[in-house]
């Protein structure tokens, strides 16, 4: 799994696995009750794998499994994307949305200062402060995804861990 892309703030990857998806739901299904170092949640085709309360910290990710069947054959594609907490996430675009709606507001009463001939300071500020909330939620995030880097490799693993418990080999 390569987490190199320095953009993304929630990693997205894909295989393919000789077996159908119902058996690998199962074998999920299974690991639930034979550990506790992890949380899994299967709702259909989804399994959620997360970290124990106990264990976690506000920048926890939790892997979101979607396990589909092939229409080709019996061979299943799985969808896996890391991510935080949902309520974490949550927050970050409501605070992304906010900082985006007061600089469209303050850019806006800036330019009808300006084109009233009025002083325009202060609304310019104003906007400029909304882009360096802007880079501080960013750089924030990219905090909160280093500081669960080393989670989110435990959960790949435990992953990988589950699905090679009966010699299942991927595709690709």
């Amino acid at each position: 799994m390569s987490l190199s892309n320095e953009v993304v703030l929630r990693p997205r990857f894909k295989f393919s696995v000789n077996h159908d998806n119902e058996y690998l739901l199962g074998l999920f299904e299974a690991t639930k009750k034979a550990q506790s170092d992890f949380v899994v949640i299967r709702i259909d085709d989804h399994v959620f794998i997360k970290i124990p309360k106990a264990k976690q910290h506000f920048w926890s990710p939790q892997l979101h499994l979607e396990i589909n069947k092939d229409e080709t054959g019996p061979s299943s594609t799985i969808y896996g994307l890391f991510g935080p907490n949902p309520t974490v996430w949550t927050l970050f675009m409501f605070l992304h949305f906010v900082v985006a709606g007061l600089f469209i507001g303050f850019g806006i009463w800036a330019y009808v200062n300006w084109s009233l001939g009025e002083r325009y300071v202060i609304q310019v500020f104003l906007t400029l402060m909304m882009v360096i909330f802007w880079f501080v939620l960013y750089f924030g995030g990219r905090l909160g995804k280093k500081a669960g880097h080393d989670e989110m490799h435990q959960l790949h693993h435990f992953m990988r861990d589950t699905l090679r418990s009966e010699d299942i080999h991927a595709i690709d």
